[in-house]
């Protein structure tokens, strides 16, 4: 009966929480955007790690069962550091993808889009390598999507033209394959299929986040039996008024409103 813990800078991990709405209906969850410390992208490496154990920490006081990392920056950086430390299971947004579109490429030709932070970490890449050492990658940063989302800039010529200009070496070295390694990116899935073409596979990372969340909630017997719908509660560290908007931009739908958090 116990709630799932869901944790990001600030509103990309929603994509994260939507789909674990969806696929599990009847878990309670709880939502944390550190929106007074975001971005993370930017931060030093012990910083992030300092933010990730604060931000688990807060959501333990809430009793959770598992803690989602809904943040590609602090699965690259933190969650490697951080995992074993605790009990509570932890599920990042990175190996889960990896593992989807190590399966889906057919001609071992694998593009990666994400922040500058995210890109540079090279994470994606080393694990895709691990998994299997054939498999080229193609990393792009693309910095300018995260803030397009957050305008509600998701469709348009610009937006096309700003995605073809990110998506062109991708392109170039003919990947049959996409993760979009950023949880704001699945807003623009269309456009990012309209530009690559449909017979390049996406893989949002938010929905593999989600089956793997289900997948180990059931293998330990922690699914919450109940019949009814279940309860979602979203905190921040600052600015709760923003995020209920950007919320609604991202869920689709209007949410109960988000509590201040201090001292997180």
């Amino acid at each position: 009966m116990q709630p799932i813990g869901v944790f990001d800078s600030g509103v990309g991990g929603l994509t994260v929480a939507k789909e674990l709405f969806r696929q599990l209906p009847n878990e309670d969850i709880i939502y944390f955007g550190d929106t007074a410390r975001v971005p993370y992208g930017i931060k030093s490496r012990e910083t992030v790690i300092r933010f990730s154990i604060e931000n688990i920490l807060f959501l333990l006081k809430q009793n959770v069962k598992l803690i989602c990392v809904a943040c590609n920056t602090v699965s690259s950086v933190a969650l490697p550091e951080i995992k074993n430390h605790f009990r509570v299971p932890l599920v990042g947004v990175i190996t889960p993808a990896v593992r989807e579109a190590v399966y889906a490429t057919q001609n071992k030709r694998v593009g990666v889009i994400g922040t500058k932070g995210t890109v540079n970490s090279r994470t994606y890449e080393n694990e895709i390598r691990q998994l299997d050492p054939e498999v080229k990658v193609t990393a792009v940063a693309c910095p300018l999507f995260v803030p397009l989302v957050e305008e509600g800039w998701t469709k348009g010529e610009v937006v096309i033209d700003v995605v073809k200009k990110y998506l062109e070496p991708l392109k170039l070295a003919r990947v049959d394959t996409v993760i979009l390694g950023c949880t704001h990116y699945p807003l623009l899935k269309p456009v990012i299929e309209e530009v690559m073409g449909e017979k390049v596979a996406l893989i949002d990372s938010a929905k593999q986040v989600a089956i793997e969340v289900k997948k180990i909630l059931s293998g330990e017997n922690m699914l919450n039996k109940k019949s009814h719908r279940g309860r979602h509660q979203f905190y921040v560290s600052d600015n709760p008024e923003w995020f209920n908007g950007m919320a609604k931009s991202f869920l689709g739908k209007s949410v109960p409103d988000a509590k201040k958090v201090n001292g997180v």
